[in-house]
């Protein structure tokens, strides 16, 4: 073996090529296109949950819809997009809490989309106070 080099870490030979350098970068444009991937997909599932919120707030607001429309609405959803999940009656009704416990908040505005779904799920739940939850969305963008 010219071309390899063998090291020994934690008892276990592993061998080296020249290539290696260049195979790390490799993967690390893969892990880095991942992450972008997953960050844009992230930030239109938040934005089109937040429409869906709005579009489902202003119905039930303007008494165009009662409660048991959303259930029918979940319903049609589940027919015509049967692979569809996420969409349930629970699901609709917690995206139209999203959107109006975040509406008049500027302050977090720019940091909602930057957060996956369960995070909002989970301080949605479990913060009621206005400060409380803007404390908690600013310390999850916080952490590295």
């Amino acid at each position: 073996m010219s071309r390899r080099n063998k090291t020994l870490i934690a008892g276990e030979t592993i061998a080296r090529t020249p290539q290696e350098a260049a195979f790390r970068e490799v993967v690390a444009m893969i892990e880095t296109a991942r992450a972008l991937a997953y960050h844009a997909v992230n930030t239109e599932l938040i934005e089109l949950y937040w429409r869906v919120g709005e579009y489902i707030s202003s119905k039930l607001q303007a008494a165009a819809w009662g409660q048991s429309v959303v259930a029918e609405l979940a319903a049609y959803i589940q027919r015509h997009c049967p692979n569809l999940r996420g969409f349930t009656r629970a699901s609709l009704f917690r995206v139209r809490q999203f959107f109006e416990t975040y509406r008049d908040d500027t302050k977090v505005a720019a940091v909602l989309r930057q957060l996956p779904w369960t995070h909002h799920l989970m301080i949605l739940v479990r913060c009621k106070r206005p400060e409380k939850r803007e404390f908690y969305l600013r310390m999850v963008i916080k952490k590295p």
